[in-house]
């Protein structure tokens, strides 16, 4: 008989269909007193294929907290997660290596994505405002990759309310 563990894992096809509904991560780093450092960030999935999964990029201000305990120290988790009732409960945890990119058309190109996904409504593209506000942000921003070494996910769905 299975593990709770392994009933209530979720398939990858299952993480990318949850990852494409949830909005928000938390990303907790090391900081510089030893404390972990939980802070929220917006996100994009990006597919980098069947072998590897999919792979979450987010971005940040270059002076931020996360950026520079990312700099001292690569690692992070990140979770995301749903539901308010026990039964309902679903999420995933990655431990990841994060690589942080900095150059601008790389942090540009993940700024549209992440309006894009954000910020509905622009489905024939964005208008050159919108365009000129996301370059004035990338340019003091940087990008996030979050590079999976483990993940555990859950989905309390599941059991159907049998523990």
């Amino acid at each position: 008989m299975a593990s709770r563990r392994d009933q209530i894992a979720m398939s990858d096809e299952e993480i990318i269909a949850f990852l494409g509904e949830e909005k928000t991560l938390i990303c907790a780093t090391n900081g510089l007193g030893g404390w972990p450092h939980l802070m929220p960030l917006w996100f994009v999935v990006r597919d980098t294929g069947p072998e590897h999964g999919p792979e979450l990029w987010a971005w940040t201000f270059a002076k931020s907290q996360k950026t520079r305990n990312l700099e001292r120290d690569s690692r992070a988790s990140i979770q995301v997660e749903a539901g308010e009732e026990y039964q309902l409960l679903r999420g995933v945890m990655f431990e990841t290596e994060v690589v942080i990119h900095r150059e601008f058309d790389d942090v540009l190109a993940l700024g549209m994505e992440i309006f894009e996904r954000y910020a509905p409504g622009h489905e024939e593209g964005l208008s050159d405002e919108v365009e000129a506000m996301i370059r004035a942000q990338a340019a003091k921003r940087v990008a996030f990759q979050f590079v999976e070494q483990r993940r555990v996910s859950w989905d309390h769905r599941k059991l159907g309310g049998v523990y």
